[in-house]
């Protein structure tokens, strides 16, 4: 196995503030697949003109990062998919040490991670005093998954009822179920700048607390019961209601906007809508 089994996949919204430095930094891995959900033509023509050997796809509507991935993963024509948010930036050994890891590994993993420092990366270790530069996990964070993509397709690849957060938790889980391995290689890094891949202001903010709690209560009653879900959810529903409704009357909008998104979120999930909230571009 070399770089050329390697396809690397992005997916943008409104990324260019960001997605430069993440293209600078791979090196070694020529195949590249960016698809844009956010129709950036211009971000488009701009990758290109530097990037011509990069093939950028723009989606007809916003169809989420887990919907997004799948449609790389789709179209690769490699065995290996490594799915990176814009928004990450390769240390030097990235690329070698992934390659490496899948080497030793051989066909025995569906997913490898490179490995970031930064508290939010979230891999819980199966055996905490594992010292082994490769190592099993639970789970990975989506920003930085390479995939073993046979492996990945039996299962159905991403939920894409899911538009945003927890895909990959998602995913991981139904891995686990079937006994399949997800390793965080130690000596390949990463660096992850968390929140950066999109920039269009509070319209993101918008979106990412309305789709944080549905998106909780979409993962929750997939693998609980009903009846924890609701007891767990219906105080917070109130809560955020609540809360919506001081801040209103205090004229703070933005707090009040914000808390009642929340509120949006864990009520569409709990009766069962589909995730639906889109950000408004201007």
């Amino acid at each position: 196995m070399n770089y050329k089994d390697i396809t690397i996949g992005i997916v943008t919204y409104k990324s260019e503030k960001v997605i430069f430095n993440c293209l600078k930094s791979i090196k070694k891995i020529k195949k590249i697949i960016i698809y844009d959900n956010s129709n950036d033509l211009k971000l488009k023509n701009k990758v290109l003109k530097k990037y011509p050997h990069i093939k950028f796809l723009i989606s007809k509507e916003n169809s989420g990062y887990g919907s997004g991935n799948n449609s790389i993963i789709k179209l690769s024509k490699t065995p290996y998919v490594l799915i990176l948010s814009p928004d990450t930036i390769l240390h030097k050994n990235c690329e070698s040490e992934l390659k490496n890891a899948i080497n030793i590994k051989k066909n025995n993993f569906s997913i490898i991670a490179p490995y970031a420092k930064e508290k939010n990366y979230g891999f819980m270790r199966l055996d905490k005093k594992n010292k082994n530069k490769i190592f099993e996990v639970d789970f990975v964070k989506g920003f930085a998954m390479l995939f073993n993509k046979n492996k990945i397709k039996k299962i159905g690849m991403f939920d894409e009822k899911i538009f945003l957060y927890l895909e990959e938790i998602d995913l991981c889980k139904r891995l686990r179920f079937i006994k399949e391995k997800i390793f965080v290689c130690k000596s390949s890094k990463i660096r992850h700048l968390g929140a950066k891949s999109s920039n269009i202001g509070f319209e993101y903010e918008k979106c990412r607390n309305w789709h944080w709690m549905w998106s909780q209560v979409y993962f929750d009653k997939k693998f609980n019961n009903i009846f924890y879900v609701y007891r767990k959810y219906l105080l917070k529903l109130s809560y955020n209601l609540i809360k919506a409704i001081m801040f209103i009357l205090v004229f703070n909008k933005k707090d009040a906007v914000i808390s009642y998104l929340r509120f949006s979120g864990i009520y569409n999930g709990l009766v069962g809508k589909n995730s639906w909230y889109r950000p408004v571009l201007i």
